[in-house]
């Protein structure tokens, strides 16, 4: 069973400067609008993309699952960093001997807690924020967002090729409290962030109100060899207040 341990120096909530300059403190509090969808895919492709210790969430017993989320900030910590867009696509995934029940687990695990495997962000402060704390696999994108009377479309480019396009039409909502963690790796540490979320959230399974396209970007090209499924397992919003916490050290049994 995998264990987390505070990293050096502990998680006081002390100032921290990036590279770029900013200085900013932790747990990081921001406010976002977020619109996700969850997807199957190939258990074996997925656990192929995770890091040592972690496994996938089975969204069947024979498949994984995939979260793509589309993610507009309006505040960053104390306005050191200035708003941004950033589109995450993550593998619900837990530590190796953690229990995740077939089909249930996508719906508690899938947009809360993940290994997150690309982060595209629109600005190098924001990549200096993911990466030099957390160690998130930001880069620098192109990201449009289109808020439409049923939801919203996202499209997202990086080196001027075309990555996705997603549009997830806005499930009901209702005002909610949540906890959840990502994973990351850095210095090839592998990290745990806890996650708490509060706001007008929603959840919808099995939906056909969800359309991903993929382009022609390497990464692009790698989901697509995950043979995704054709229909969203699910579909969610958040609009509110988006915590992230210091990364713990993951100890491996």
């Amino acid at each position: 069973m995998a264990t987390t341990t505070p990293p050096p120096g502990g998680t006081s909530a002390e100032p921290i400067e990036l590279s770029t300059g900013e200085t900013v403190s932790l747990p990081l509090v921001t406010e976002a609008t977020v619109y996700g969808a969850v997807f199957s895919a190939s258990y074996a492709g997925v656990s192929e993309l995770l890091p040592e210790g972690l496994v996938p969430v089975r969204a069947t017993p024979r498949r994984a699952a995939v979260t793509v989320l589309s993610v507009e900030y309006h505040r960053v910590g104390d306005d050191a960093v200035e708003p941004y867009d950033e589109v995450s696509v993550q593998f619900p995934a837990v530590p190796a001997g953690e229990r995740a029940w077939p089909y249930a687990s996508v719906f508690t695990h899938g947009v809360t807690e993940g290994y997150v495997w690309y982060l595209p962000v629109t600005g190098e402060s924001a990549t200096a924020l993911g990466v030099d704390f957390w160690g998130y696999p930001k880069v620098v994108g192109d990201i449009t967002h289109d808020d439409h009377v049923a939801g919203r479309r996202t499209t997202l480019a990086v080196d001027g090729e075309g990555v996705l396009t997603l549009d997830v039409g806005k499930p009901p909502t209702l005002d909610l409290s949540l906890e959840g963690a990502s994973y990351t790796v850095k210095d090839g540490q592998l990290l745990r962030e806890r996650l708490t979320l509060d706001g007008r959230m929603g959840l919808w399974p099995h939906t056909e109100r969800v359309s991903l396209e993929l382009g022609t970007h390497e990464r692009a090209q790698r989901l697509r060899a995950l043979d995704l499924g054709s229909r969203a397992l699910a579909r969610s919003y958040l609009d509110g207040e988006f915590v992230i916490g210091p990364g713990q050290r993951v100890e491996l049994a």
